[in-house]
């Protein structure tokens, strides 16, 4: 069997995720909403995401250099690139949550609740063609890490494993664009799929919705500035 590829990033990066871990924001627990949506932490989640700043109706200010709009819930806020490896890339808004993504896909974040330390795959993503999957499905297994924002033993899980399937199908709506769903089921963790919408001509990945750990909304990821 081959070896799980690990995704690893330079020293600074580590330190800049983890730096994000320790901010604070203001404990929003228990609210209204979070009781509605039965989503521990999600009030917490989008005020740190946001740095508290932006109005859920309100677009954040156009940043100076590449970008990425990141949604959590209904708040949203952008994400300037902070370092660029190959196709690795990190990213971190005003409030201090960061993100990395290698191509289109989320593989660690820091900053809130729950952090997602590390994605591992068995092989090639195919998110690097997407247009290939219209034709055939694929399967892929991965397994991710987690860990609490304090970092304590108690709050880690490793090596959990996720079975998923990928599939592309055009959109009637919009014909230049396909839509990837990846459905993943885990037998430590509660099913969910990502969805990923690409440039039907070029197969580039204009936008995603992304699961980043248990507990929390999906991310939801659009380009503002190429990086």
């Amino acid at each position: 069997m081959r070896p799980w590829p690990q995704f690893w990033f330079p020293l600074p990066c580590l330190l800049l995720l983890l730096s994000a871990c320790n901010v604070n924001p203001p404990n929003l627990r228990g609210t209204w909403r979070e009781a509605q949506e039965n989503i521990p932490g999600l009030a917490e989640a989008e005020t740190l995401l946001t740095g508290g700043g932006f109005d859920r109706r309100a677009e954040p200010p156009e940043p100076d250099g590449a970008a990425l709009r990141l949604w959590l819930g209904n708040r949203r806020a952008h994400a300037m690139l902070v370092q660029a490896t190959g196709e690795r890339r990190l990213w971190r808004t005003p409030g201090g949550f960061a993100v990395a993504t290698d191509g289109a896909r989320v593989v660690a974040t820091a900053g809130l609740a729950q952090a997602l330390v590390a994605s591992q795959q068995d092989g090639a993503d195919p998110l690097a063609d997407p247009r290939a999957l219209v034709s055939r499905g694929r399967n892929l297994r991965r397994q991710v890490d987690l860990s609490s924002r304090d970092r304590e033993p108690s709050g880690m899980r490793f090596g959990l494993q996720l079975d998923c399937r990928l599939r592309a199908r055009a959109l009637p709506e919009e014909t230049a664009t396909l839509m990837v769903e990846e459905r993943c089921s885990s037998p430590q963790l509660a099913d969910f799929t990502n969805r990923f919408w690409a440039d039907a001509e070029t197969g580039a990945v204009l936008r995603s919705e992304q699961w980043i750990g248990p507990n929390l909304p999906a991310l939801r990821l659009e380009e503002l500035a190429p990086g």
